[in-house]
């Protein structure tokens, strides 16, 4: 998926098994965002960055929704720990990590293996994407305030 394409209505299953689309959330935009895996002291910093910043977020007429390969338990125990108030997709089947193309090869300490590139979509109230932060411009701790900081400046 790139800048200007149009997202499916149908996101996923959220950490109770409930079917997420866009259209659950009419007349908003949506924060896409991908993470590798729950518990992880990045993925940690960045799901509470988002936490802390929801109400701005809402403000501006966004909706967070993460998503990782885990699964839905895996999912309740990162929200139940985290105070997360916000819904996480497990993307178990690995559909819309292929789809939004965020799925590959990473190094870690000289060793490969596949995983999820960290990358948030900015989707429109239409379901059109207006941006795409990479995993090199991603700062976990900071990422909800790069977000803000791309809503104040932008058109949206």
């Amino acid at each position: 998926m790139k800048v200007g394409d149009k997202v499916q209505d149908l996101l996923g299953k959220d950490e109770n098994g409930k079917e997420i689309r866009r259209s659950d959330y009419p007349g908003q935009g949506i924060i896409l965002y991908f993470y590798p895996k729950d518990s992880t002291p990045g993925c940690t910093a960045e799901a509470c960055s988002f936490r802390d910043n929801l109400t701005e977020l809402k403000t501006k007429g966004y909706q967070i929704i993460g998503v990782s390969i885990n699964d839905e338990k895996s999912h309740q125990r990162f929200i139940e720990k985290n105070s997360l108030s916000f819904p996480l997709i497990a993307d178990t089947d690995m559909k819309l990590v292929g789809e939004f193309g965020v799925w590959g090869e990473k190094t870690l300490a000289g060793r490969k293996y596949m995983g999820t590139f960290r990358t948030t979509f900015i989707i429109d109230k239409d379901g059109v994407i207006t941006h795409i932060f990479t995993p090199k411009e991603i700062k976990t701790k900071d990422h909800a305030m790069q977000v803000l900081a791309y809503l104040d400046t932008s058109k949206q």
